[in-house]
């Protein structure tokens, strides 16, 4: 490169900063890129700068899994170095996998449970009717029961009643 364009080339680091650089493209096609860490004409340091350009541009096109974890990790910077195709399909193998094995093992625990039903070994869970507002004093339990009528004699829970302060004063 000539001294000219050398000069020029400073100069526009020096005015703009660096410019962006394409680190990688995931299987989706969006590019990932980043500016390196510089300083600028007043002296002030700009850290290095990660982004990706999407396939989709409208942010309503995005959908979850449209950014690989990994590409997604060395933008937030929680990796030092990108990714490589063969570790993002490795992984994505590993995914699958680990997948079909909870299934598997989800299917496995409801027979079991289905057994032991059938066998009477594990009674079946209680179906409940949850009424109010999770806020209310009885959320969750029994509506308490009108006043109480009975007497010590007929002890029920909940419905006792303790006898009048009048009779307490006589004895």
């Amino acid at each position: 490169m000539s001294r000219p364009w050398q000069a020029l080339r400073a100069l526009r680091l020096r005015l703009f900063g660096p410019g962006k650089e394409l680190v990688g493209t995931d299987q989706f096609g969006n590019k990932y890129y980043r500016v390196p860490k510089h300083e600028t004409r007043a002296g002030q340091i700009i850290q290095e700068r990660r982004f990706v350009e999407p396939i989709n541009r409208q942010a309503y096109q995005y959908e979850t899994g449209d950014f690989p974890t990994e590409w997604e990790a060395w933008i937030r910077k929680k990796r030092k170095n990108p990714p490589t195709t063969e570790e993002i399909l490795r992984n994505e193998s590993y995914r699958e996998e680990m997948k079909q094995k909870t299934k598997d093992v989800s299917e496995k625990d409801k027979l079991l449970q289905a057994q032991g039903y059938k066998e009477g070994l594990v009674a079946e869970p209680t179906h409940t009717h949850i009424k109010g507002h999770a806020s209310a004093p009885y959320y969750g339990k029994k509506e308490p029961s009108q006043d109480p009528t009975s007497t010590a004699n007929t002890f029920q829970p909940g419905s006792w009643m303790p006898p009048s302060s009048d009779s307490s004063r006589n004895k």
